[in-house]
């Protein structure tokens, strides 16, 4: 960040000005045009270009974040080949991004939550993305304080993976403390905080990933691990209370013989098969569910206390510039990184 700006006071004595303070100050007098990641049609990563567009304006309830960092996830890529479509509609441009991290430059009107200068992590919700810019516009209520200690890319690479494990596991799986919770892709974004918050919450954990990634699920408080290149989880894994497919290979049926009595099969893949396994397996003993992460303040909170007890670790495989978004998205189609990946945004 560049070095603080100075001004000199009716007293002689010199005022140190927040780099932030002073965008703040010059945004409310001028809003010039940003850059943002957006692509004009859905398709491969080369679709994705760096636009100059208007700088938004926050409406009420909002605040205005200059983004030093925005994460990729599986859901951008989605959104980009066009397989949420029926969402997301064919108006373009559209824009990239979903989790940020940054300092807050400007408030819309009715906002006691935040003030001007304060670092803030968050997840959009809905489908119109946005984080891949200079600033985004957020919704109090999908933003939090970050968490001090951290980076801006730590931070950035948090929210929606940590939201989805937490409420994959406590909401939808109704997690209790002794349970046993198997995950499967425990080393990819979701699953790297599926694993850690699943021991926070009281689990045994099982963590399916491949051979390269065992030390790293163990640390992260893995109780057992199976090497998915070498056996099959369906035929070697025990019984669980919780079967979470975060890599979205195992279907409710195949999973079915590894659940106990009344065990949850929970999938983050929002597809047909798996609105209907939800369906109809409601009122029978062994259940399947898709969850749906939902962007709020209470759950961003939480998460930010266990960041700051250390409970909570972000992992980060790679970290790209905004100008090599593209190749982000190739590494991150390639289903090989641990943790996330993090794109920087310069002012």
């Amino acid at each position: 960040m560049a070095a603080p700006s100075r001004r000199r006071m009716g007293t002689g004595s010199l005022e140190i000005i927040k780099p932030t303070i002073l965008i703040a100050q010059i945004y409310s007098r001028y809003s010039p045009a940003m850059k943002a990641l957006a692509f004009h049609s859905y398709g491969s990563p080369e679709v994705l270009a760096i636009e100059e567009v208007l700088d938004p304006k926050p409406a009420e309830r909002q605040i205005l974040v200059q983004v030093h960092a925005a994460a990729i996830n599986p859901k951008d890529i989605l959104v980009r080949k066009g397989k949420f479509r029926r969402f997301t509609g064919k108006h373009f441009p559209q824009f990239s991004g979903y989790d940020l991290a940054g300092e807050v430059i400007a408030l819309g009107e009715n906002v006691q939550e935040f003030i001007i200068g304060e670092p803030v992590f968050a997840m959009l919700n809905g489908w119109i993305g946005g984080a891949c810019a200079q600033f985004a516009s957020v919704p109090v209520g999908e933003a939090a304080p970050m968490p001090p200690g951290i980076t801006f890319e730590e931070a950035a690479s948090v929210p929606l993976a940590a939201l989805t494990a937490l409420q994959a596991l406590r909401d939808e799986g109704k997690l209790r403390a002794g349970q046993e919770v198997c995950i499967n892709g425990a080393s990819g974004g979701v699953g790297v905080f599926a694993v850690q918050i699943a021991k926070i919450l009281g689990a045994r954990v099982t963590a399916v990933c491949s051979h390269r990634n065992i030390e790293m699920v163990q640390q992260l408080g893995a109780d057992a691990t199976i090497d998915y290149t070498r056996r099959d989880v369906l035929e070697t894994a025990q019984n669980c209370d919780i079967f979470f497919d975060v890599f979205g290979n195992k279907s409710f049926s195949g999973a079915k013989s590894l659940l106990k009595k009344r065990g949850k099969y929970i999938t983050t893949v929002p597809k047909l098969r798996n609105f209907v396994d939800a369906f109809f397996s409601t009122f029978r003993r062994k259940t399947a569910r898709v969850v749906l992460v939902k962007s709020n303040r209470a759950d961003l909170e939480l998460i930010a206390e266990w960041l700051i007890a250390g409970k909570l670790k972000p992992v980060i495989d790679r970290v790209y510039p905004l100008t090599a978004a593209a190749e982000a998205h190739r590494y991150i189609e390639t289903k090989r990184a641990r943790g996330k990946v993090v794109l920087t945004i310069e002012s």
